[in-house]
């Protein structure tokens, strides 16, 4: 179906933070497949972990226990806030399953009237139903039927809006990201997440995270929410978690999961063995000291360069924005033909964003002599637009 457009850029393989079109071009990928190949292209260990258990068993059905899955959950557990998880196929499964959650543990405490979820403008969430009316962006809901009952959208960074959605006495969770992907790389204040954590423990209402993005390590601590010393009920994760591979899992307290009982809810593939195999290597990987380090180091030198930058190209660059190695760069010409001239003038890969931004989203593993080489580029990019911009 012809829903994506595409870019002019037939991929053959991976290497790395290095992507090679068919025709042999040599790319500095830090797109990452939407901040999804948290350790690159092709890394050692995750395609010895898919060919180790491609030899045994690929898919069983939920109705027999997978071992992978009670390894990779305990991982997760131990280095979140976490009791349960259920693991599913994509990041836009994990909110749906975060979204069905929140509503059974109020049905669960004898108050089925909680059905209200309230999100945030310039939010994703995915693609399905619930996802899509949860962050309620007009150009991904118009022409899919009325609009899902007891879902409801505040302005960023309206407290006054949000204390009322607290105290409203059916609203079942608020949901966001910690920090905002593809809505244009805005982080939401420390002292905001730790006051909605008190307004939520106030008010009887749930707190969903999603990370799908954020998380894994791409803000330099291994859950976005960490930077403010406070934890989500539930929080949606996927992208980085199988470092390409298909997966995803919503995380919860015992607490908020209380409602998800026997038949509830299911998966066909979620959870199945291969997606645990290479699951289980990735976590592995991106939670360790050595990767967390990395992206603190090699952040600090991509805000400073691309401060450096902001401030030579004024007729460029308007802000730089972001946490970790989710960085967004707020443009002057339009983001979608910058992406084109990185791309073809400097062999540069990024992706785009809400309010008119590209994002920057290497691999975790990325080099400080990579990053050197990205701001080369960038920089060179913004040589060009400057030039079209001045035509």
């Amino acid at each position: 179906m012809g829903v994506y457009n595409r870019a002019p850029l037939e991929v053959e393989r991976g290497q790395g933070v290095r992507l090679w079109s068919t025709d042999g071009t040599e790319y500095l990928d830090c797109v990452s497949g939407i901040s999804t190949n948290a350790l690159g292209h092709a890394h050692p260990k995750l395609v010895q972990a898919v060919k180790d258990q491609a030899e045994k068993l690929w898919h069983v059905s939920n109705i027999f226990r997978i071992p992978g899955q009670d390894a990779l959950a305990d991982d997760l557990c131990a280095k979140s806030f976490a009791d349960v998880v259920f693991f599913t196929n994509s990041g836009t499964e994990a909110v749906e399953c975060a979204l069905k959650t929140a509503r059974k543990f109020h049905v669960a405490n004898g108050q089925p009237e909680r059905i209200d979820i309230y999100g945030f403008d310039g939010s994703f969430h995915g693609r399905t139903y619930g996802a899509i009316n949860a962050a309620a962006n007009p150009s991904y809901t118009e022409g899919f039927g009325p609009k899902m009952e007891g879902f409801h959208q505040l302005k960023w960074g309206d407290k006054d809006a949000l204390t009322a959605a607290f105290e409203n006495p059916t609203t079942a969770a608020i949901i966001l990201e910690p920090v905002q992907g593809e809505g244009g790389c805005r982080a939401t204040p420390d002292a905001d997440l730790r006051w909605m954590r008190e307004m939520a423990d106030k008010c009887g209402v749930l707190i969903i995270f999603d990370e799908v993005q954020c998380g894994m390590g791409r803000t330099g601590k291994l859950w976005a929410h960490e930077w403010a010393g406070m934890t989500p009920d539930i929080m949606a994760v996927a992208k980085a978690l199988g470092g390409g591979f298909p997966i995803g899992a919503c995380l919860a307290t015992a607490e908020a999961a209380k409602g998800m009982t026997v038949g509830v809810h299911g998966s066909t593939f979620g959870g199945n063995p291969l997606a645990m195999a290479v699951g289980k290597a990735a976590f592995a990987e991106v939670s360790s000291d050595a990767i967390l380090n990395n992206v603190n180091e090699v952040a600090g030198y991509l805000k400073q360069q691309l401060h450096g930058l902001q401030e030579r190209f004024p007729d460029v660059i308007v802000e730089v924005r972001g946490k970790g190695l989710l960085l967004g760069v707020k443009l002057v010409p339009n983001n979608r033909e910058f992406m084109g001239w990185a791309r073809d003038e400097a062999r540069l890969l990024v992706a785009g964003g809400g309010d008119n931004l590209v994002r920057i989203l290497p691999p975790l593993n990325i080099t400080l002599e990579e990053a050197r080489e990205a701001v080369e580029k960038f920089e060179k990019a913004c040589e060009f637009a400057r030039a079209k911009v001045a035509g």
